[in-house]
């Protein structure tokens, strides 16, 4: 149980108001360091409202959202860092520790510096680019480096030659991965469905992300393209160092490649562990059921359970 041994990412308390409707109350969980997490739950649940706290578009209520890039998150060195005389944490220490508080940070630099990256229910694929060019535009960060902030790159140096050259290649590697290599010149767009799922997560992982979060990655896809899904998922995780936390509705995905699954209904955490004790939760079942727990034996006659 890596989640509880080594833990990349730690959410304690994490509670999200919009007037007088609480989204998330109170939620406590931890993304073990290679793992792949689920986070699973009826609709309105909560999720995305998480994912959306985690990744810096929300700010939440309340709460601590902890991240370590460099090894195990030490008590001592996240209270000095949410000691209530620093407000706001320096990039500075940031930088240091390998430590960052997310809930303190702006989303650009939750990307860049603590390095979480994400992908949305809806496709956002740049449809008008080819394929080559949306990942290599998804490297934006280090080419405006190296163009020093487009001078360079203007003049043709050296330097952004070679990490031009370099956001190419890396781009290759990952149309490699996902098969699309011989489509690099096509338009996004005219990629069918699936593709065009795979080419996100692609994107998202040519930013070097140590948490890679997905949301709903296998909506829409047939059985073929949720296999294919499925192996790209364990090929980051083994492969690339990658912590994978991801909100999806198709349990077949969901107890095929998870480590640790953890279930919310209402915003609120109603279950927590491995796939095997989660799925055999009666609260889960009741709330995917929609009936209440004393209820959950009855209702599984009757559908077969």
């Amino acid at each position: 149980m890596r989640w509880l041994r080594d833990p990349l990412l730690i959410v304690e308390g994490l509670t999200m108001r919009f007037g007088g409707l609480i989204a998330v109350r109170d939620l406590s969980f931890s993304v073990g360091r290679g793992d792949i997490t689920s986070l699973i739950g009826p609709n309105g649940a909560g999720k995305t409202t998480v994912f959306n706290c985690i990744t810096g578009f929300y700010k939440p209520t309340s709460g601590l959202i902890v991240l370590s890039t460099d090894g195990p998150i030490e008590p001592s060195a996240v209270a000095a860092l949410t000691d209530s005389s620093h407000r706001y944490v320096t990039r500075e220490n940031h930088s240091r520790s390998g430590l960052f508080l997310l809930e303190r940070m702006p989303d650009f630099e939750i990307a860049k510096r603590a390095r979480v990256a994400r992908t949305f229910q809806n496709i956002r694929l740049f449809s008008g680019m080819t394929v080559l060019e949306n990942l290599i535009v998804a490297q934006h960060n280090p080419l405006m480096h190296a163009s020093g902030w487009s001078l360079l790159g203007l003049f043709g140096a050296d330097s952004y030659k070679a990490a031009q050259a370099a956001a190419v290649d890396v781009a290759r590697y990952w149309l490699d991965r996902i098969g699309l290599l011989h489509r690099a010149d096509d338009a996004a767009g005219a990629l069918p469905y699936g593709d065009q799922r795979r080419l996100e997560i692609a994107r998202a992982m040519c930013t070097d992300p140590v948490l890679l979060c997905l949301d709903e990655p296998a909506a829409g896809l047939n059985p073929r393209e949720s296999l294919a899904l499925n192996e790209l998922l364990r090929t980051i995780r083994d492969e690339h160092a990658t912590s994978i936390l991801l909100i999806e509705h198709d349990m077949s995905v969901v107890m095929e490649i998870s480590d640790h699954v953890i279930v919310l209904e209402y915003g609120v955490k109603i279950s927590d562990g491995t796939p095997q004790s989660v799925k055999a939760d009666p609260k889960v079942i009741a709330a995917y059921l929609g009936v209440e727990d004393d209820e959950v034996a009855e209702a599984e006659a009757e559908v077969g359970l």
